[in-house]
């Protein structure tokens, strides 16, 4: 069992330290989610581990007892929102992404209470956001499906005319900005050329 004051890490180190590949990877990863270090990316990967050994286990396994573990871990992939199918099988097709998508941050800027996903990180940090009432400042908390996602009643960004909040015209003007951007993009000469040479 162990020491109570000598806490295990709850996630596994890359088992080479010097990949290109996964350091590229893991990087680009880091940027697009705005996480503070790459052991948020490990701890994630740990708990992708965790639930995909169960349900090689449970596959392999036809016991009365693997068929509850089975229920019981379809139930809370339902509840965190990372499984639609009743199909086990598809618990092996997650991704690492899928897991950083359910994230308390990630789901602050999508739902477009922060301008930018580093703001959603100083938002929760700071204490502005409450998941289902309560105060929640642990940016990797894994949001449940049925988990509302709301300001602090006694924060300032719940006045609609704060600056920092996004109204209805600032997201209609990102939309458009974002359009032109790809349209741009599309009508460039030599673009589609070095997509398929790269």
């Amino acid at each position: 069992m162990g020491h109570p004051r000598k806490l295990r890490k709850k996630y596994t180190t890359p088992s080479h330290p010097w990949q290109r590949e996964r350091m590229e990877k893991e990087s680009e990863i880091k940027k697009f989610y705005s996480l503070k270090n790459k052991k948020e990316i490990w701890k994630a990967n740990s708990i992708l581990k965790n639930f995909k050994m169960q349900a090689k286990k449970i596959i392999r396994e036809k016991t009365s007892q693997s068929k509850k573990e089975g229920k019981q871990l379809m139930d809370r992939l339902k509840k965190l929102n990372l499984l639609n199918s009743d199909k086990q099988e598809d618990i092996l097709n997650l991704t690492i992404e899928n897991v950083l998508d359910r994230r308390l941050q990630t789901q602050v800027f999508k739902l477009g209470l922060a301008r930018s996903i580093k703001q959603a990180r100083q938002l929760i940090k700071h204490g502005h956001i409450f998941v289902t009432g309560k105060k929640m400042t642990i940016p990797s908390y894994l949001v449940n499906a049925d988990d509302a996602i709301k300001y602090s009643p006694k924060s300032s960004f719940n006045n609609p005319e704060h600056p920092e909040r996004i109204t209805e015209n600032t997201k209609i003007i990102k939309k458009e900005a974002e359009e032109i951007k790809e349209t741009s993009i599309k009508e460039e000469p030599g673009v589609e050329s070095v997509v398929e040479n790269g």
